[in-house]
């Protein structure tokens, strides 16, 4: 309904399980990681969390991640007995057995020989149990005796349980303490934390087709969505969507806090106090009375003075301070002059000092390698081609008479941008920096090691090995999943990351893949950072 008033192509907060909107936090990351782990080194693994927390989207993810030669039975009704939880798994594996079998042994035998085969054929076998708090203690034993099924080598078998914290709690007893000891790998799933959350809510309004997200939500609006929520995704989902709704409903272009709060009574089903309600009631009566006495004072006006109204020329002083001025942060000078306004030379070295470097020469690109850079320059129709780097450009503008000149462009926020300037940081509406921009751009970027073009499956060398090394620190791994070979796994791990990032998912880290990995490692300088930094410099000189 609301869809095509704020420019969406589709509902961006539906409780729906959507591939297109996974949203991958560092708990999320972390989490991965410890179940890849555990699948490696076999025995249990156990994902926990609440309720709406994401772990099913967490076991897509894992299972986007095995390999190839893997069968997968996956278990969502765990309230089963054991014969028929053997039973499911045999189903879901293609495993023969007698029809209307009851025998444990018959059942056993079947998926044993099944697993030898598969191990001998070099194939792997998971068993993946969704809502395992449901599972009776038989089961769970029946569960765990199944890990008996192994070679003299490694477990025929991998189990994955997956549940609410209540699983926890039913492992801690004491007639399953020899399941609890054979879990090799556990993580707990913990919700969004406030900056999370805003990132949550950016990324799901982006897929869903707008640009500009964060300026639909007010950042009081965030923080009351998290609040209500806890952090929980499926909640904010919930939240997000009445929240919009109410926001249609009134014709109003952004969520604020209020629409937040009605959108969280009616998503718990909380009734309005009797008292909140009688306030609300006399504050729109209030507001009813005045507009009426204004428009009656009006209209006495101008039946009283019609010559002089029609004969007056009205002049409206602009207010003191601009909404430019408005936003802009402490230590940022708000001066109208075009101190930001630079020669090529000048803003080529400014960005270097932002870096913190001094390059006296006049060309970014021919000294980036040098400094262990590379030089990336586009073109772009729109700001957002812009902001979506995260990092300071170098703008190449045409002044009003026609000369070359050039700015470095450090934040954005909202619609302002500010710019380096010699006496520090100057914020500029961007509609005034619109008609010179030639939409031409430049920054810096770090490559891996002897990188030259892309890296992709099949290749060899130490900037495959650098790579590894690069999605093994943002897992939080100890060792990388390859060493200087780009294998499969490698590729899978590249393509999580691409479509998790709203990047092409080829598999293949080319520069935009880089770039975005930096950012998420911090290896880019961010904008935060530059501005800190330019404001120091002002402050010096």
């Amino acid at each position: 309904m609301y869809q095509h008033y704020f420019g969406l192509r589709e509902a961006p907060f539906s409780i729906a399980v959507n591939p297109r909107y996974l949203f991958m936090s560092q708990r999320h990351r972390e989490a991965l990681a410890h179940l890849l782990y555990g699948v490696g080194s076999g025995g249990f693994i156990l994902l926990t969390g609440e309720v709406g927390t994401g772990k099913t989207t967490l076991n897509r993810c894992l299972l986007e991640q095995m390999p190839d030669r893997t069968d997968i039975a996956i278990i969502l009704n765990p309230a089963l007995s054991a014969v028929e939880l053997l039973a499911t798994a045999c189903d879901e594996l293609g495993i023969e057995y007698p029809v209307g079998s009851e025998s444990l042994k018959v059942l056993t035998d079947a998926l044993h020989r099944f697993l030898i085969d598969n191990h001998e054929r070099g194939r792997r076998t998971v068993l993946m149990i969704d809502e395992a708090q449901h599972l009776d203690f038989q089961v769970l034993e029946q569960i765990r005796l199944l890990t008996n099924l192994e070679t003299n080598e490694e477990k025929l078998l991998q189990i994955i349980l997956i549940g609410q914290p209540e699983l926890v709690e039913k492992l801690h007893r004491p007639e399953l303490r020899q399941l609890n000891q054979r879990i090799t790998a556990r993580y707990h799933l913990e919700p969004l934390n406030a900056a999370e959350t805003g990132y949550y809510i950016r990324h799901r309004l982006e897929v869903a087709g707008l640009r500009g997200g964060e300026r639909v939500f007010a950042e009081s609006a965030v923080r009351a969505i998290h609040s209500a929520s806890g952090g929980i995704p499926r909640v904010i989902n919930l939240l997000c969507d009445r929240a919009l709704l109410g926001a249609y409903g009134q014709r109003k272009t952004q969520v604020d806090r209020r629409l937040v709060t009605q959108a969280a009574r009616e998503v718990f089903a909380q009734p309005e106090s009797s008292s909140a309600a009688l306030s609300r009631t006399k504050s729109h009566m209030g507001w009813l009375i005045a507009a009426l006495v204004v428009l009656m004072a009006g209209l006495a006006y101008v039946q009283l003075i019609p010559d002089q109204l029609q004969s007056s020329s009205v002049s409206i002083e602009p207010p003191s301070t601009s909404s430019a001025q408005q936003q802009t942060p402490s230590g940022v000078s708000g001066s109208p002059e075009n101190s930001w306004m630079l020669s090529l030379s000048q803003a080529e070295q400014a960005y270097w000092r932002l870096h913190g470097d001094t390059v006296l020469s006049r060309d970014l690109c021919a000294q980036a390698e040098n400094k262990g850079y590379r030089c990336a320059v586009a073109e772009a129709m729109v700001w957002e081609d812009v902001t979506r780097l995260n990092r300071p450009v170098v703008l190449e503008l045409v002044r009003p008479d026609r000369f070359a000149s050039a700015a470095v462009l450090l934040q954005v926020s909202g619609e302002v941008g500010y710019f380096a300037a010699p006496e520090g940081t100057i914020a500029v509406p961007l509609r005034d920096i619109a008609p010179m921009w030639s939409g031409r751009f430049r920054w810096l970027w770090r490559a891996p090691d002897d990188w030259e073009d892309v890296v992709k499956e099949g290749d060899r060398g130490p900037v495959v090995a650098e790579v590894a090394l690069l999605f093994a620190a943002l897992d939080g791994q100890a060792q990388p999943i390859t060493g200087d070979t780009f294998d499969l796994r490698l590729r899978q791990r590249v393509e999580l990351f691409q479509r998790q990032e709203g990047l092409l998912a080829d598999g293949v880290v080319g520069e935009q893949t880089v770039m975005v990995l930096n950012e998420r490692l911090g290896r880019h300088l961010a904008s935060e950072e530059a501005v800190a930094r330019w404001r120091e410099r002002g402050a010096r000189q």
